[in-house]
């Protein structure tokens, strides 16, 4: 990955667990918080897949502040105070 954004592959779990967990999760005949178990499993993905992408646009903004703090010119003044 360019840019050091390997964080990037977090997205591919939760494609992983519906496809991988699904199958396993079908055998379960037991109620999860009054849910089939095979529907509370894809719930649980939708939330992790929710909570994943939060994490991530976390990190991409601050990414992109440190990668504008960097590529500030050095040698430039900072704004005078009163002047607008």
């Amino acid at each position: 990955m360019s840019g050091g954004r390997g964080y990037r592959w977090l997205a591919v779990l939760p494609a992983l667990f519906i496809l991988g967990g699904v199958p396993f999760a079908n055998g379960v005949h037991r109620y999860v918080l009054g849910l089939p178990f095979l529907l509370f499993w894809i719930l649980a993905c939708v939330l992790l897949t929710s909570a994943l992408m939060a994490v991530m646009v976390g990190l991409d903004r601050r990414h992109a502040a440190r990668a504008a703090r960097e590529s500030a010119p050095r040698d430039a003044a900072p704004p005078e105070a009163g002047v607008r």
